[in-house]
């Protein structure tokens, strides 16, 4: 992990505060698209949009769930861009265009309909791998996820083998 992904982390960490769930999905998110962006070859710039979006995929749940009543993916999606905003800046380091596309992915990541670019794709199966142990899926919502979200080799390797759904395993 490079500085500025690290500070992002702990940026998100500090703003998560005391919503040690909400940390450790972030965290674990982030570590499955890093690993999945780097097996599959992104480039670096790609990767580092990848992981700053990983870690703050999620933040717009505190303000959809006040403003709203939820924390719906729909709502998320709603919020989380300008809040995304407002850290990568405070932050610093991200150019206009890293922040725009960033911004995208936070706007989209609950939406698995015409997923466009590497780092969107990688981003959906991270969560999904993620939500999916999280939320105690059954084996058949882990089977549809497989087939209808996974296209990357690594990720699907990954589900595979973290919920052993291999033809041989079945």
């Amino acid at each position: 992990m490079d500085i500025q992904t690290a500070r992002l982390m702990t940026a998100m960490i500090h703003y998560d505060c005391g919503d040690a769930r909400r940390i450790q999905h972030f965290v674990k998110v982030h570590d499955l698209a890093a690993t999945i962006g780097v097996l599959e070859g992104l480039d670096e710039q790609t990767q580092r949009i990848l992981e700053a979006a990983a870690i703050l995929h999620d933040i717009g749940i505190h303000i959809s769930e006040k403003k709203y009543g939820s924390g719906s993916g729909r709502y998320q999606e709603i919020e989380g861009p300008a809040e995304a905003e407002k850290v990568l800046r405070a932050l610093g380091g991200y150019s206009d265009e890293e922040i725009n596309r960033i911004q995208y992915l936070i706007g989209h990541h609950h939406t698995y309909t015409r997923i466009e670019g590497m780092d969107y794709q990688i981003l959906v199966e991270a969560d999904f791998l993620v939500n999916l142990y999280e939320d105690s899926s059954p084996r058949s919502a882990i089977l549809a996820a497989r087939d209808r979200i996974f296209r990357t080799s690594t990720g699907l390797r990954i589900l595979d083998d973290m919920f052993a759904t291999s033809e041989e395993d079945s």
